[in-house]
């Protein structure tokens, strides 16, 4: 899955230099829509019919589409948003993101049954479904090139007025790494956690369901907030009280010495300071960029994402090994720390 994560840039850069009667991005949505669904459709025929070289082919080409596509899509937010509405744009793309995850939960439930065998027919041809009249309402709504134009034409009129792009590029490389540095820490705790918690704090399951699900909720809570924050008093002072909200949480995790109800407490503020972060970081990262290479760098931000996330748990996992369980807070904290410290180093791409 993370080896696909390389291939994001390189769409992203693609879709910069596209140009067609239907826009730059949705060509590249459709395609990574339909081989999408392609793929969907054979994997679970490849189940049934015990084919797992089927099953691999349709897995892969369910990965490589979403590469396809996803930097596009994505790209296609601040293509169509004002520089200044940008981190309420993003809100809202996680918002999204959070309630087809939900969506997704739901469709589990109803669609697949409780077998020792399930059949995930029904789920994947739903989810085909869903993508494709995702894709039909956007093709719809969205006339990419005509709203384009508001956007192109501000670009274009505060192009040259900025800092030189030797300083923009410091900016940007301190920003990638404090990207894979925060996910370092967050991918940490979401991946090691619960095995953690029932070692050392003997928590239940329930009980880490519970504190993870808090998390989630107090992210999802905090997005649109988060969007207006970063506007008023810009993203990277958000940014930097969100790592301080979710480095609190790792603090607490070294000084708790067993369950009680700050555990919640403490994992409902890390869901708020992960929205500061989430939500405005992106942002920043397209507002360094040019209208010509958006693309490219909404990819670069997911490539710096994912391969925090592919890193993440088994360098934690390593060091659970030899030092055991105790060592997974002070990881993260380490990690929100950096993060910290290279976030304080960038000086550029701040709402306008």
């Amino acid at each position: 899955m993370y080896s696909f994560s390389l291939l994001l840039p390189y769409f992203g850069a693609l879709s910069d230099r596209f140009n067609s009667r239907n826009g730059k991005r949705i060509p590249f949505v459709f395609l990574g829509s339909l081989l999408t669904c392609f793929g969907l459709v054979l994997l679970p025929y490849a189940t049934s019919h015990k084919l797992f070289w089927l099953f691999n082919l349709g897995l892969e080409l369910v990965l490589f589409a979403m590469s396809i596509s996803r930097a596009p899509a994505i790209a296609l937010v601040p293509d169509l948003t004002l520089k200044p509405l940008r981190s309420k744009a993003n809100a809202i793309i996680n918002l999204m993101g959070a309630v087809g995850a939900i969506l997704t939960l739901i469709a589990l439930a109803l669609l697949v049954d409780k077998s020792d065998q399930p059949d995930y027919t029904d789920l994947f041809l739903t989810v085909g479904l869903i993508l494709l009249v995702s894709f039909a309402i956007l093709r719809w709504k969205i006339d990419e090139k005509k709203m384009a134009i508001p956007v192109q034409n501000e670009e274009e009129e505060t192009r040259g007025t900025g800092e030189p792009d030797k300083e923009v590029n410091i900016s940007l490389f301190f920003l990638l790494v404090s990207i894979i540095l925060w996910f370092m820490a967050y991918n940490g705790i979401t991946t090691a956690f619960s095995r953690y918690a029932i070692a050392v704090w003997e928590m239940d399951v329930g009980q880490v369901a519970r504190s993870l699900m808090l998390a989630t909720i107090a992210a999802i809570i905090t997005y649109i907030p988060s969007g207006f924050l970063g506007t008023k008093i810009g993203r990277r002072k958000a940014i930097l009280l969100g790592i301080c909200l979710f480095s609190t949480t790792y603090l607490l995790g070294i000084i708790l010495t067993t369950f009680s109800a700050l555990v919640y407490l403490s994992f409902a503020i890390m869901g708020v300071g992960w929205a500061f972060i989430n939500v405005n970081s992106l942002p920043m990262i397209v507002e360094m960029s040019h209208v010509s290479d958006v693309g490219k760098y909404t990819g670069m931000y997911y490539t710096a994402s994912m391969a925090a996330q592919f890193v993440t748990p088994i360098l934690s996992g390593f060091l659970m090994e030899v030092l055991g369980f105790g060592a997974l807070f002070p990881y993260t904290l380490l990690f929100s720390i950096l993060s910290l410290l290279t976030m304080i180093l960038v000086r550029h791409g701040d709402s306008s």
